[in-house]
């Protein structure tokens, strides 16, 4: 790729090509977690913090009656930070002039001014909209003169709070190689392999340690070992409306094929399987041009999801408040010699992959230099996306509204999206694994309710 493609396709600030891109969808701008006094005490008293998103500064709130608002950082009156303001239950106010603001903005107060002025009237710090779903708040950074699209239709946002669990890391790189990593196929058998197996029954919530669907003479595979035995994947990309769907083809044998269908959600997000149960929907939300909040939300179709497992299972990894992985290039990501000879093909522990991914990432650079590479027939995935997101751009810039979910008549169509990882039948894989997906959802409790609702 050329310099200044890279360049085009990396940089998120305002008024940069794809920093206008990225403000035509909606982005994961914060866990509900983030909320909670028992996660951090300070929400307790001061439920207020700052975030930073595609380069810009914010501050979000939620008021005594539950409402959040997502405001400019810097005070509408002479500047001052806004991320000191005092938190009034009703609203929030600078400390510097006393000027306050309820959670659509509206400056509420001017109390320096003589009495009867009427300038708060006419004061509006701009605000954006939001939406809470499935333990996240989402915002839209568009232009103050659109009108957002709805929230994609997606089934981790139509499963119920009971059946999701929303969780982020932050890795310290672009993200657009962040991103990459997650829709390239071909890197799970290496990064992520393990040289033993564990048992099936102790893997909840752990990705690649669960059984595949389907077996072989009987036996139900773990993803490791399919992912570890078989390393020369048959990747076939496809466009479609709302991105790419992936279907990778590893064959076994004469009679058996693995079968494992993802999506890309354009622009920053993949759809893809846990477990034969369980899909990780994850974000890639550029904090800047040089930091990467990565945002999963886990949703299950069957049982209601253990929250308190999942987050404490990644909460060893993490330093909260602000998401923070233990390890990084500080501490060599944690990386282990010995480890890399006998358990695992990195050598960055066996129970957070998150790391191995994290690791793949940062080690490229805080921005991948992708003037340097040479691609294979293993990346068509990354090239066809790549090519999207240049046409993207462009069109951003003809005027036109881009690819996907910033088109409201592909945002409101029901899409699973249906991911599948199994052994199939080799020469009726395709029926195979559509009907693997009928199974799973037509099991689903949540959405046998739904279907049941009068329309």
């Amino acid at each position: 790729m050329r310099a200044d493609l890279n360049e085009r396709v990396t940089r998120v600030d305002p008024g940069t090509p794809c920093g206008n891109l990225m403000r035509l969808y909606w982005q994961p701008i914060a866990l509900l977690d983030e909320f909670n006094p028992k996660l951090d005490p300070r929400m307790a008293e001061r439920p207020l913090k700052s975030v930073r998103a595609l380069g810009q500064e914010f501050i979000l709130f939620r008021d005594d009656q539950g409402q959040f608002g997502l405001l400019d950082r810097d005070c509408p009156h002479r500047g001052a930070d806004l991320a000191f303001a005092r938190h009034e239950g009703d609203g929030i106010r600078c400390p510097f002039h006393g000027w306050k603001f309820d959670a659509t903005g509206q400056c509420t107060e001017t109390p320096a001014e003589p009495a009867g002025s009427k300038l708060c009237q006419r004061i509006r710090q701009r605000s954006y909209p939001l939406v809470i779903r499935s333990g996240l708040i989402f915002a839209w950074l568009g232009p103050q003169d659109q009108t957002p699209p709805p929230l994609p239709a997606l089934d981790c946002f139509e499963a119920p709070d009971s059946h999701t669990f929303a969780f982020k890391g932050m890795w310290s790189c672009n993200w657009l190689q962040a991103f990459e990593v997650g829709i390239d196929p071909a890197h799970t058998s290496f990064l992520h392999r393990f040289f033993q197996d564990e048992t099936l029954e102790a893997t909840y919530g752990r990705q690649f340690r669960g059984a595949s669907a389907g077996n072989v003479a009987g036996e139900r595979w773990p993803m490791s070992r399919i992912m570890r035995e078989f390393a020369q994947p048959d990747i076939r990309p496809e466009a479609m409306p709302y991105g790419m769907r992936l279907t990778t083809l590893r064959a076994m044998n004469e009679d058996l094929m693995h079968v494992r269908i993802t999506h890309a959600l354009f622009p920053h997000t993949f759809v893809i399987p846990l477990s034969e149960t369980m899909t990780i929907t994850q974000m890639h939300m550029p904090v800047d041009d040089t930091h990467t909040y990565w945002v999963s939300i886990f949703t299950s179709f069957a049982d209601p999801v253990d929250k308190d497992t999942m987050r404490n299972q990644r909460l060893r990894f993490t330093q909260l408040p602000d998401y923070i992985p233990v390890s990084g290039r500080h501490n060599q990501w944690g990386f282990n010699a010995e480890e890399q000879r006998t358990k695992t093909y990195l050598g960055m522990g066996e129970e957070d992959i998150n790391v191995h991914d994290q690791w793949a990432c940062e080690s490229m650079g805080a921005i991948a230099d992708r003037t340097r590479e040479n691609l294979g027939m293993s990346d068509k995935a990354i090239m066809l996306n790549r090519r999207l997101l240049l046409q993207a751009i462009d069109a951003v810039e003809a005027g036109e509204l881009p690819l996907g979910f910033a088109q409201a008549h592909v945002a409101a169509s029901r899409l699973g999206p249906d991911t599948v990882d199994g052994i199939a039948p080799a020469k009726d894989w395709e029926n195979w694994w559509q009907g693997e997906v009928k199974a799973k959802k037509a099991a689903a409790p949540w959405r046998k309710a739904q279907e049941a609702m009068p329309s």
